[in-house]
Order: C-alpha cells, then sequence, then structure tokens
C-alpha cells in the first residue's frame, strides 16, 4: 500500500534538453511541449492552405500546372527593413548570405550584431573599427541616472 502512493522519480526531457518532463506532456518540459504544439499547429495550417490552393485552383490540365503552382505558393519571402526613421531613404533587403557591412566579407553565423543595427565580421565587430552611429556615451548615462535616482530627504526642524 505504501508503494502505490511513493512518489515517482522525475524523469528527464526526451529531447534531452535537461529539463524535467511529465507525463501529462508525453515526457517533455514545458518548453519543448509547446514547441511541439507550435510546430503541429503551423504544419496543419501550412497543409490546410496547400489544400484550399488546390481546390480553389480551376481544374489544372496537367500536373505541371499542379507543381508549378506548388511552387509558387512556397516561394521564400525576402524582407524588407527600414534602418532608422532618420535614413528613411536607405531600406536594407534581407537575403540568404550574411556579410560584413565595412568589407563585404561572407561571415555566415559567425557575425557579429552591433548595437547600431549592422553586421560585422570579427576585425570589424568594434564601434571604433566600423565608425559607429550608436552613442554608447548617452545610453550610459541614462543607465546611471535610472540605477541611482537622486533622493532628497525632508529638512529637520532644528532644535
Amino acid at each position: 500500500m505504501a508503494e502505490e502512493h511513493r512518489c515517482q522519480a522525475p524523469r528527464l526531457c526526451v529531447n534531452n534538453c535537461g529539463f524535467f518532463g511529465s507525463p501529462a506532456t508525453q515526457n517533455l518540459c514545458s518548453k519543448c511541449f509547446r514547441d511541439l504544439q507550435l510546430k503541429e499547429q503551423q504544419s496543419s495550417s501550412a497543409k490546410q492552405a496547400l489544400n484550399q490552393t488546390l481546390i480553389s485552383a480551376s481544374a489544372p490540365s496537367s500536373a505541371v500546372e499542379v507543381v508549378e503552382k506548388m511552387v509558387t505558393v512556397s516561394a521564400p519571402v525576402v524582407k524588407v527593413e527600414e534602418k532608422k526613421p532618420a535614413e528613411a531613404a536607405t531600406v536594407a533587403v534581407t537575403t540568404g548570405v550574411n556579410r560584413c557591412v565595412t568589407c563585404r566579407r561572407r561571415v555566415g553565423l559567425t557575425g557579429f550584431h552591433c548595437r547600431c543595427g549592422s553586421l560585422f565580421c570579427g576585425s570589424h565587430r568594434y564601434p571604433e573599427q566600423h565608425e559607429c552611429s550608436f552613442d554608447f556615451k548617452e545610453i550610459g548615462k541614462e543607465q546611471i541616472a535610472k540605477a541611482n535616482p537622486v533622493i532628497k530627504a525632508e529638512k529637520l526642524q532644528k532644535i
């Protein structure tokens, strides 16, 4: 009887992320379980969208047209981002190749993102190397002012 009420030893997550899983979440931790649900939801919505596009297509005459429509649906999207409001005319196009803004060297996943919003290689990652436009002094002053507020006590009455 005591064995029935004894707690079970905690099990690690099935994804080996280092956290503990539970049988209620398919032996996954809460984060891995949430990620699994999001993937399932995205795949089901993608299947529904594909089915709707195939159904809405007016009976294609050959399999080539079906393949062409599927290719146009799954084409990669190129993001367009604006750098800053002051530089509204400058628009950067994000592509699959990451390059250093200064020397145009390919950096891939090892690039360094600066606070000015640009990507740099290892030799141009420091602000003095790429003539950074970010104002570090102003941000430092704001952080110090926020961390150390001015506190004035009320004046005491003199006896």
